[in-house]
This record gives structure tokens, sequence and C-alpha cells, in this order.
């Protein structure tokens, strides 16, 4: 009896001393624009203000959305108390897609805690038949923003570095090429970089982007690497990627010049043999190379436990070689690791010597667990 007593006077201080359900708030909407080019940042914030602490109220306000007409992403959402009283910020930024006059109205859940809750809650009873919460739904002031059509996605403001290699290079030997792009804008309008070059054979990195959203649009890097790999002199063309200024109001490109690569052939086979075949002359070589061949097959008729010593860089080599998808990817991993190294294992791959992947892995597994032992 003292017990329920006790829990009844605590509910009584709740409603009488705290005083909780006399709370009150309002709503405010701020926009850092009225007018917008398409795919430019349009700065949202709501803010709701209380009389008090306003414990007893939740808000659910997620108008987050990627639809034809607008992205809305969040940007942050802060509580704080000042004064004794409650306020919570939502911030968003949105990027509308079309022109034309567009209307922000977003709504807004407030549920707050019934008196019910708080004596089931402090009572502890398990009473299935009460709400714990009163809903009320708030539709949000409309934000009007008139929107002018870009002639481009990408609207910001940019900049674009270039890191290139030497333009001079062996035969087979990897050209690189990164292209940097940085600034604050709509970073997600940016597009892959494709080249086609007739006789190079084109190895990209996926796209890396390092950006954070802030209430100019997204601030921070984009980057993309390149290999080339050829045979003989070639040409990377110019690029040009457009962007609307949103500090000038003009049409910009960033422009990125072509690059004469000059190469230098390698050796042919047919090259590096004489012009007619000499006659058979008896050599202690060739006897050399006899008794090795018949040593080395006695042996392979002997079961020798070998044991494999290897480093780290051969294992993630060999991890490399096994993983490629194909003789071009193949290639790569080994213009990349030792060009002239492999040089003539390259192009005994372009004459077509060499015509599987499959049989390409086992002879430079082979050469690898060989060169280990």
């Amino acid at each position: 009896m003292r017990n329920n007593l006790g829990r009844a006077g605590l509910i009584i201080l709740i409603f009488l001393n705290l005083n909780l359900f006399a709370s009150t708030y309002q709503w405010s909407v701020q926009a850092d624009k009225t007018e917008a080019m398409t795919n430019e940042a349009i700065y949202l914030k709501y803010i709701c203000e209380y009389s008090d602490a306003a414990g007893i109220y939740v808000i659910e306000f997620n108008p987050v959305v990627d639809n034809d007409q607008y992205r809305v992403e969040i940007l942050s959402e802060t509580e704080r108390i000042e004064d004794g009283k409650k306020i919570n910020i939502f911030e968003f930024v949105a990027f509308v897609k079309h022109s034309g006059v567009h209307k922000f109205v977003f709504n807004t859940t407030m549920k707050k805690t019934n008196k019910d809750s708080i004596q089931n809650t402090v009572l502890g009873r398990d009473n299935a038949d009460y709400e714990e919460f009163s809903v009320r739904f708030i539709k949000q002031e409309a934000v009007v923003v008139n929107v002018k059509q870009s002639s481009t996605d990408l609207v910001g403001e940019f900049v674009s570095n270039v890191k290139k290699d030497k333009e001079k290079l062996k035969a087979y030997e990897p050209y690189h090429l990164e292209i940097d792009i940085e600034g604050i804008g709509n970073f997600k309008a940016l597009k892959p970089v494709e080249f086609k070059i007739d006789g190079v054979k084109i190895f990209s990195q996926k796209v890396i982007e390092n950006v954070t959203l802030t209430k100019d649009g997204y601030k921070g890097s984009w980057s993309q690497k390149f290999a080339f790999v050829g045979e003989k002199d070639f040409i990377i063309p110019e690029v040009k990627i457009e962007y609307f200024d949103l500090k000038e109001q003009i049409i910009k490109e960033m422009f990125i010049d072509a690059i004469n690569v000059e190469v230098t052939k390698a050796y042919k086979k047919e090259e590096l043999l004489d012009a007619e075949e000499k006659a058979f002359e008896f050599s202690y070589d060739f006897v050399y190379y006899v008794f090795t061949f018949i040593a080395g097959f006695l042996f392979a008729k002997i079961n020798f436990k070998r044991v494999r010593k290897i480093n780290s860089a051969d294992a993630i080599f060999e991890a490399k070689i096994e993983a490629a998808k194909s003789l071009d990817e193949l290639m790569v991993i080994l213009a990349l690791k030792d060009a002239k190294k492999y040089e003539d294992f390259i192009r005994k791959v372009e004459t077509k010597e060499i015509k599987s992947l499959k049989d390409a892995k086992k002879i430079l597994i082979n050469k690898q667990f060989n060169n280990v032992i």
C-alpha cells in the first residue's frame, strides 16, 4: 500500500512540479536562396523551438528522397537545450533536376507521450489497452525556389589537375595518367572518363570520390587513374569537361591537353635470328643440355618433398597472377611488376605464341616457384 502511495506521489510531482504537459512548440523554416540553377545545392533548415525542456516530445522528420523532380539529402540533425528550452534543428540539401518553380513542402510527425504511459511506467503496470503516444501531423511551411535550366549537369566551382608519366617509354611499358578534380558542387554528376586508342590496351581504375556534403553542395576531390600499354607511338586524346560556374554564372571547361607518347619498339623474334640457318655443329653445350634433361627426368621420378620459400611480395604477386581474368589484365600486372624482366613473355602473348590464359598462368607460376626454391 505504501509502495503504491509512493508511486502515486511521484506521478503527482511529475504533473504538478514539472508541468510536462504544458509544453508548447513552434516551427520555422529557412532557405539560403529563392533562385537557383538545376543541380545547384539548395540549403534548407527547419527549427522546432519549445517553451521548456519538452522531454515528452519525439519528432519524426525524414524528407530524404530521390525522385524525378529533385534529390534531398540530410546534412545534420541536432538537439540542444538553451535556457531550459529544447531546440531541434534539421538541415537538408536539395538538388533540383528540372527548371521551373519548385515548392518544398514536407510533413513532420510530432509524437507526445501520454499520461497513461507515464502512469503505467511509474506504477509498473502492464496494460496493453492504452496508447503510448498521441500523434500530430504537421505540414511545414512551403519553400519556393525558382530554378533555371543549366546547359550542363555539372554545377559548382572546380579545378582540374593532371599527373602523368614521362612521355618516352619502352614497348609494353605502361604509361600512367591520373586526372584529379577538386572543388565544390554536385560531384555526383561527374562521369568516368573513357579513352579509346587503336592498338593500345587501356586499363582504368574505379573513380575515387572523397567528398563531404556541405551547405553549398559536395566539397572534396574526384580522381581516376589509367594505364596505357602499347608497342608503338600513340596519342592520348584531349579531354573536355564542361561545368556551370556558380560564382561567375558562366559555362567553363576543364581542359586536359592531348599527350604524345613515344614508344621504343621491341625487337621481333625474326630480327634476333641469323638470316640463314647454320649447319649443325657438335657442341659440348649440347651434351650438357642432354645430361641436364636426363638428370631432370630422374629427379622428377624421385618423390622429394620440396619446401617452397617465399616472401610476402612473392605471395602477393602470385595471387595477382592467379586472380587475372584475361590475358590483357595479366599483361598489365607483368608490365607494372617489371616490364623489362617479362618483356619476352609479353611479346610471346602479343604474337600469339601463348594463347591460353591458363597456360600463361601455369608458365608464370612455375617460373616464380623455381625462382624462390
